[in-house]
């Protein structure tokens, strides 16, 4: 035992541990230098259409035109919001329903070949739709983000509450626990990993409705220049906006994780 009371060999996994850590962070970086790399070198010797695959400097010097030109915080602010808009939506009225379909069985077992078919249907071709219920612009973008995220939401999250132990749940009602209590005190807590793991996917499903709608409906936004830069051959323009929505995604991402990491460590 050393100072901290901690066996060597105790101490001995904990250090394995941080290398493996190590190395699967270093792993991820030198992957993607490599990519970056090969892509660079692939472009500038021809083997590949720089015009059509762009390439990493033609796309940092597009991202640099963009911010001198004052476009990019605008266009990055108005997708940026129209995705968070979308998540918090569709993952606070998401888990609401399943808590709603949770309570009441019968409407639960009514509703949910309903929920299986919205689920499997294309969401895109609801666009047009959408469109005239709440017009065209920010409101029909965030609408196509939350009918992108909701249903997995609730399905998830309801699946979540029905896999709850069923023992402890008799155990409650056993002792006189009325059902808001048990659903307080059991469902929720018990369902904190699943609602974890909704918000994480709830992020991309965030991010690919709202480019949707803006491919739809946009006048500005990174889906608007993605959009605009196909129809006039901008390749490099349709590159450096998909770059940055893959930073900003990972963002949200690591920031759910981050949340996560601290959520549990005040629980130990």
């Amino acid at each position: 035992m050393d100072k901290s009371g901690i066996s060597p060999e105790h101490n001995k996994y904990l250090k394995n541990i941080k290398i493996k850590k190590s190395l699967v962070i270093g792993g991820r970086i030198l992957l993607l230098v490599a990519f970056i790399c090969l892509w660079e070198l692939l472009a500038r010797t021809d083997i590949i259409d720089a015009f059509i695959f762009s390439s990493p400097s033609r796309i940092i010097k597009t991202i640099g035109d963009l911010i001198n030109d004052g476009s990019l915080a605008k266009h990055t602010f108005i997708t940026l919001k129209e995705t968070v808009y979308s998540f918090l939506i569709a993952t606070v009225a998401g888990t609401l329903i399943a808590i709603v379909l949770w309570w009441f069985e019968t409407f639960r077992n009514i509703l949910e070949p309903y929920l299986v078919v919205l689920n499997s249907l294309p969401k895109i071709a609801l666009g047009p739709i959408i469109i005239i219920w709440v017009g065209a612009g920010e409101k029909a973008i965030v609408a196509m983000g939350v009918l992108i995220s909701i249903i997995i939401t609730i399905m998830s999250m309801e699946s979540a509450f029905l896999e709850t132990d069923k023992e402890k749940i008799l155990l409650l009602r056993s002792m006189g626990a009325k059902k808001y209590q048990i659903l307080f005190k059991l469902i929720l807590p018990a369902s904190l990993p699943n609602f974890i793991a909704v918000l994480k996917i709830n992020v991309g499903m965030a991010w690919v409705g709202t480019i949707m709608g803006e491919y739809l409906v946009s006048k500005a936004g990174l889906g608007y220049l993605i959009v605009y830069g196909g129809q006039v051959f901008k390749l490099d323009l349709v590159m450096a906006s998909t770059v940055i929505l893959c930073f900003l995604a990972g963002i949200m991402y690591f920031a759910i994780v981050l949340a996560e990491k601290i959520f549990i460590k005040k629980r130990s």
